[in-house]
């Protein structure tokens, strides 16, 4: 296997910088592309350990691209999947294709990013793609990703994502790739790039910027055999099953219990190799090969069991089962309506629910990560501020898979509001463990595109679809229902404090239960991932400050490491979420992330702090950026924006 470094030219001659790993011999071979902004040569190098497996045990010329403006390609990052991105990746594409070793077939895929521009490029249809394998991505850009989720805007994440990218993106080239031009081309990208997150705090709707890029309604556009890879403590799962459904390509779907993590080194696991499953996938779709992928069942799930939840679970209880299709046709929905429910303390049939904004934290965050982002612990401490509707123990075992939802009659007493809901599992012996969740802002009860306001006063029913899920209630355990006015930090804090009024008559808890046996007796088997991982040094703290009537929470993670070549990189970032507890429009999030990078030429340092405040109408950012050489600061910028709460 070689590797090698090099630039490809685009129409308007910026040139995209990728890393090839081209096998043994004279070829000719597919290819696989692989395109992310994480810089390839420095911050995830750690990561070629995947292309060589891929290049040396699969058979495939692979290439890593840094997106444009970022890494060591040339050009300004503007924003994430622009259109000038997507055209940029169909002339790689096309390049990859028509080289002498190419056998004209290429292959895209990747996890996050490279996962959603893997199905973003697909649905373009370019000739040669013939395969993807997008590993935690979304079909739908505004309901399920990093900024918004049910019509309320992400909360914790405004410490890390987006204030990584400011960082991130005001690094240099590698020197000794770029040239002796790097600090001219590091300098434009210092003055010319603009925070990606200021465009989105301004769009609060599914509006055409959040509808570019997104499948959903789209599915027919994909040509491409399609394999989805989804984890249950991972936020972007919500795609498993209804983009499967929806795909007329070929397609499977491997669902397992994994976070944002690869699926080899994952916490919680099970883990396992998953590389082996994309050299099947592409060997299938790219060689030809008749391996057996689309005589299989498409659908590899992993159920799960109750596990005492920890906020750093190693590995969920449960199995691997395959399912011939979805929906199965022993899908059925069992009706809990909430009359039938036990609420400790509360009489029937109407149930108030205070609005407050501090309610959540025993949630985690809505997609787990490495540390300091983990799983949700033990809900009896957030349920003592939530309606808690609980069933009696079951006699026999429960087993759901799909989407639960939620079918609530209300009232509010202001004109904004939120309802989280939690599906969760009551074991004999107390403990409460979160099995899925959903959160809706009520002003976006019947569209994301348009909401409203609502009445006060008025009686609404609203349903809320819970995250996609597959679990086993066992007998002695209860089924309960935790309803709450906010789920922080994983959201920001509603705008406004109130009451909000639920009708147990008029609402129903409904559940997609397995009825009968499993059709495919047989399991499915992996090759193991690897141990467990280390855990590395982070911070996830609750402070409370009584006389100042608010509720914070910290986080704090870093990273060191030394490239192949000698370069050392890294990185810092965290800070602290806080809200009210007797205002939940008063928030406010203070972060900082930062990089370090050391070359021979020289050692950079960019730094991102960032302040986002609310109050019941307004959204107030400040950022600053500080970019030093050796050192000696070279540039610093600010942005001050305010922007109004538009039904937030």
């Amino acid at each position: 296997m070689r590797e090698e470094r090099r630039f490809l030219e685009m129409d308007d001659g910026v040139r995209i910088a990728v890393t090839l790993f081209v096998p043994e011999g004279p070829g000719p071979w597919p290819a696989l592309l692989e395109a992310r902004p994480y810089r390839k040569d420095d911050v995830t190098w750690n990561q070629t350990h995947d292309y060589r497996r891929l290049c040396q045990e699969g058979g495939y010329v692979v290439c890593r691209a840094d997106v444009r403006g970022t890494g060591s390609s040339e050009g300004v990052a503007e924003d994430e999947y622009t259109e000038r991105e997507h055209r940029d990746w169909l002339r790689v594409i096309d390049w990859l294709a028509t080289q002498p070793w190419s056998t004209g077939a290429v292959g895209m895929f990747g996890k996050s990013y490279s996962g959603f521009n893997a199905i973003q490029v697909a649905m373009l249809r370019p000739p040669a793609l013939k395969a993807i394998v997008p590993i935690f991505a979304t079909d739908r850009r505004f309901t399920d990703d990093v900024h918004y989720g049910g019509g309320a805007r992400r909360g914790i994440d405004i410490l890390d994502y987006p204030l990584s990218m400011v960082a991130m993106n005001a690094l240099p080239p590698v020197p000794a790739l770029a040239g002796p031009g790097w600090r001219e081309r590091w300098r434009e990208r210092i003055e010319r790039t603009e925070p990606w997150m200021l465009r989105w705090l301004e769009e609060q709707t599914e509006s055409a910027y959040w509808q570019h890029g997104s499948l959903h309604g789209r599915y027919e556009t994909i040509e491409a055999a399609t394999l989805i890879v989804a984890g249950h403590a991972d936020g972007y799962h919500n795609m498993a099953f209804r983009t499967f459904a929806a795909l007329r390509s070929p397609k499977a779907l491997l669902f397992g219990p994994w976070s944002h993590m690869s699926p080899d080194v994952s916490m919680p696991g099970p883990r396992i190799d998953h590389l082996r499953e994309l050299i099947r996938w592409f060997d299938r779709w790219l060689k030809g090969i008749d391996n057996g992928v689309d005589r299989e069942p498409p659908i590899r799930i992993f159920v799960r069991r109750p596990t005492p939840p920890q906020p750093d679970l190693e590995s969920f209880r449960g199995a691997w089962r395959f399912e011939p299709a979805w929906p199965p046709e022993r899908l059925r929905e069992q009706v809990r309506p909430l009359s039938s429910s036990s609420v400790s303390g509360r009489r029937p049939p109407l149930d108030v629910l205070e609005i407050r904004g501090e309610v959540g934290v025993t949630g985690s965050i809505w997609c787990a990560d490495d540390l300091p982002f983990g799983t949700p612990w033990d809900q009896r401490a957030d349920e003592a501020f939530s309606l808690v509707y609980e069933w009696p123990p079951l006699d026999a075992e429960l087993e759901i898979m799909g989407h639960p939802r939620v079918e609530i009659a209300l009232s509010a007493d202001v004109p904004i509001a939120y309802l989280s809901a939690k599906l969760c599992d009551a074991f004999p012996d107390g403990t409460s463990a979160l099995v899925t969740r959903g959160i809706l802002n009520l002003a976006h009860r019947d569209s994301h595109e348009h909401p409203s306001p609502l009445e006060p006063g008025r009686t609404y029913q609203v349903t809320i679809e819970l995250d996609a899920t597959a679990y086993v209630f066992e007998p002695g355990h209860r089924i309960r229902l935790d309803l709450a006015a906010a789920d922080f930090p994983s959201s920001w804090p509603p705008p406004l404090p109130g009451t909000i009024s639920v009708s147990r008559e008029g609402s129903r808890l409904v559940l997609p239960v397995l009825e009968g046996p499993p059709p495919v007796t047989e399991a499915p088997t992996f090759g193991p991932g690897a141990p467990a991982p280390e855990t590395r040094k982070a911070t996830w703290r609750i402070e409370e400050d009584v006389l100042g009537r608010t509720r914070s929470v910290v986080i704090g993670h870093d990273a060191e490491e030394e490239t192949e070549d000698g370069t050392r990189v890294s990185s810092l970032g965290g800070g602290r979420i806080t809200v009210s507890t007797v205002d939940p429009g008063q928030a406010v999030a203070q972060g900082r992330y930062r990089y370090e990078v050391a070359w021979p030429e020289a050692t950079v340092r960019t730094e991102a702090t960032g302040t986002l405040r609310s109050d019941a109408r307004t959204y107030r950012l400040e950022l600053e950026l500080v970019v030093l050489e050796d050192g000696r600061e070279i540039a610093r910028r600010r942005w001050d924006r305010e922007i109004p709460r538009h039904l937030q």
